[in-house]
């Protein structure tokens, strides 16, 4: 991102926000003030009348610290950006299963039932507005004023989009939010002006979007890890239909690509391939951090830590005890089901409320005394040495000396109700990982020192080898399900305007069945214990595997739609019927008119593909060339339907049919598309 210091609201600037195109990127603006007698309470939200009442309460209540998280900061002012995702209580048609209900794979069959309809339909991209869940990203200020009730007061400027775009609205916030807080609300009014001018979002893509004299640079996450919510369709690529590791390291393979991996999980390297299991078959973790920017900054870690797998289970950055849900969570008592889901918390009220939730997570450390923007735990949750070295084997023999296994030890005593004296990085779960740490990503690893520069920058690479690894781990746990996503075009001779062939069926059973006696492959032979077959079966009854694999079955599915449309529009009917006899002709016939009023009913819906006019005009050409040499009581026989003779229409030649208005049909030229 380049940002210009010396960005200013220019008075004399004509741009008005446009509400219809604001909404590609943003669905409102609040400004929210923390009242001592009456709470929380929205200043300001424009478009205005876009939420609910339930819903602005909903925002209010998400866009503050807990009290009891904050530290003893005693500067004048304090910035800190955070975001939090709550559901919206409209009662809109879902285009997806939700995560929550979807706990196994009731049936074990799955066979490819898309029609060719469906297909087209799904590879256009749509947005609708009434998506499931909000995302509100967060600038807070606290100043401190011995002057005021309470020695201070608080105020949040709030972005609420459809869209979890981390890497636009963080950064946006960075400017918007000290820009509110110097001229008013003619700052929102000037940043709505210049979101509304943003090009349409492309997902997977770099994106210049302007913003004043400052450029945002961002990477948006790619379609196949977008969560179908309230139909949301963004055209996938044949490129993310099989489970490959992509070729530019560079482009983004999930959400939150762009949070700090290494950072936030410092203290716990090691957990990392448990915690990366336990997103993977969906399990219930709750996340407990001092602040809300670390505790954000870590359930978005935790969802990245699986691209490119979409997450289906349900991931809350900032959840509080107000939030609607809260009271079904508290209501579970022991031996109840949890569902899947990652908790952010920072109240310690958590965990008494929750204490029956399986794993619980401790990350970051107080935050200092600082008047900062605070993304994150960007410091050392640790000890910091004062040269680089790794975090390999000689951290690792530090960690498992015989004082900090007692440490150890205690801690799974006291449970995590201990982090109500001190807070500690620790992680309490039951569960034994299938996949072991590895110690060659962890000694690649470098410590950087005291320095805050030479820190970030060292971040940076850091988070790049953790996120490579983890990349290259899921994709190979996702392999074995490739050949359900193969696809196959159309064979030199045979006719395209047959109906492809579907996609094999998946079983579960059979699949593991058959990648037992196979095996796991050699990458994951390596790094995972002999009883990786079991993770794949809780992978299968957990909550991501379906949609992902339906979402992969559907893009191969557009895939193969698309291949075949090409290898029509690159057949010579001539040479094609010359060597059918004619019972295959009458067959080509049929399925040419087919192929053609789909065409024709998906541009009467408005849902032409780019070519459509083109495809329209090579099929009723093969129509006509097809009609001409069939026999002529055939042809006469075929007349009789008036759809199909309209589709005939146009051409000098006139045939007379019994009983019927004259229909001209003939030959259009029928020219093949290199």
């Amino acid at each position: 991102m380049s940002r210009s210091p010396s960005f200013s609201v220019k008075p004399e600037l004509s741009l008005k926000p446009d509400p219809e195109l604001l909404q590609q990127w943003v669905v409102a603006f609040c400004t929210i003030r923390f009242d001592l007698e009456q709470g929380q309470l929205i200043e300001e939200c424009y478009p205005p009348g876009c939420l609910t009442h339930d819903e602005e309460l909903e925002v209010a209540y998400s866009s503050f610290p807990d009290s009891v998280s904050q530290h003893q900061n005693r500067s004048s002012i304090h910035d800190c950006i955070f975001f939090f995702r709550f559901q919206r209580q409209r009662t809109a048609p879902q285009g997806n299963v939700s995560s929550s209900e979807i706990t196994e794979v009731d049936d074990k069959r799955i066979t490819s039932k898309h029609t060719e309809e469906k297909v087209l339909q799904s590879s256009k991209s749509s947005i609708v507005r009434d998506s499931r869940y909000l995302y509100g990203y967060v600038f807070n200020r606290q100043r401190h004023d011995e002057r005021l009730k309470r020695g201070g007061e608080q105020k949040s400027v709030v972005i609420l989009s459809h869209s979890p775009y981390s890497s636009v609205f963080r950064p946006l916030l960075q400017i918007m939010g000290p820009l509110y807080f110097d001229v008013g609300k003619k700052a929102i009014e000037h940043i709505a002006a210049y979101v509304s001018t943003w090009p349409s979002p492309v997902p997977g893509k770099l994106m210049e979007l302007p913003i004043g004299n400052a450029m945002l640079k961002v990477n948006l996450p790619p379609a196949h890890s977008l969560p179908l919510e309230g139909g949301i369709v963004f055209e996938e690529s044949a490129a993310s239909v099989a489970p490959f590791l992509p070729n530019n390291q560079s482009v983004p393979q999930g959400l939150f690509h762009d949070s700090d991996l290494f950072g936030t999980f410092r203290g716990l390297l090691l957990q990392l391939w448990v915690l990366w299991e336990l997103l993977l078959i969906g399990e219930p973790i709750l996340v407990i951090a001092p602040t809300p920017p670390q505790c954000c900054e870590a359930v978005a870690s935790l969802v990245s830590l699986i691209a490119p797998l979409l997450c289906s289970i349900d991931f809350r950055p900032y959840f509080t005890i107000h939030d609607p849900e809260f009271r079904h969570l508290n209501s579970l008592k022991e031996g109840d089901t949890f569902p899947p889901l990652v908790l952010g918390v920072t109240n310690l009220f958590f965990l008494k409320a929750l204490r029956h939730i399986p794993h619980i997570v401790s990350v970051g450390s107080p935050a200092p005394n600082s008047n900062r923007v605070a993304f994150a735990s960007r410091a050392s949750s640790g000890k910091v040495s004062g040269r680089p070295e790794g975090f390999g084997l000689q951290q690792l023999s530090h960690k498992l000396s015989p004082s900090n296994l007692l440490n150890v030890v205690k801690l799974r005593r006291d449970g995590p109700l201990c982090l109500m004296t001190e807070h500690k990085e620790a992680i309490w779960s039951s569960y034994a990982a299938t996949t072991k740490p590895d110690t060659s990503i962890l000694n690649r690893l470098i410590d950087a020192g005291m320095s805050p520069r030479v820190e970030e920058s060292m971040s940076v690479v850091n988070n790049e080898i953790l996120r490579r690894h983890f990349l290259e781990l899921t994709t190979n746990f996702l392999s074995p399900f490739g050949p359900y996503f193969w696809t196959t075009a159309a064979s030199e001779g045979s006719s395209p305007f047959a109906d492809p062939p579907s996609l094999p069926p998946f079983n579960a059973d059979e699949f593991l069945s058959i990648l037992s006696a196979r095996g796991v492959g050699k990458f994951l032979s390596k790094r995972m214990r002999s009883n990786w077959l079991d993770l794949y079966r809780r992978f299968l009854k957990g909550p991501n595997f379906m949609p992902w694999f339906q979402r992969r079955r559907a893009a191969a599915e557009q895939e193969q739609h698309r291949l075949w449309r090409q290898a029509r529009m690159r057949t010579d009917i001539h040479q094609l019927i010359s060597k059918m006899s004619e019972l295959e002709i009458v067959d080509t016939f049929n399925a040419i008119e087919r192929h053609l009023m789909q065409e024709v009913q998906l541009q009467e819906s408005g849902q032409p593909a780019a070519d459509s006019a083109e495809t329209c005009q090579k099929l009723k050409g093969d129509l006509q060339a097809v009609f001409n040499v069939l026999p002529k009581d055939l042809q006469q026989l075929l007349l009789f339907n008036p759809e199909r003779a309209a589709l005939l229409q146009g051409s000098p030649q006139l045939t007379k049919s019994p009983g019927l208005p004259q229909v001209e049909v003939g030959v259009t030229p029928s020219t093949p598309t290199k």
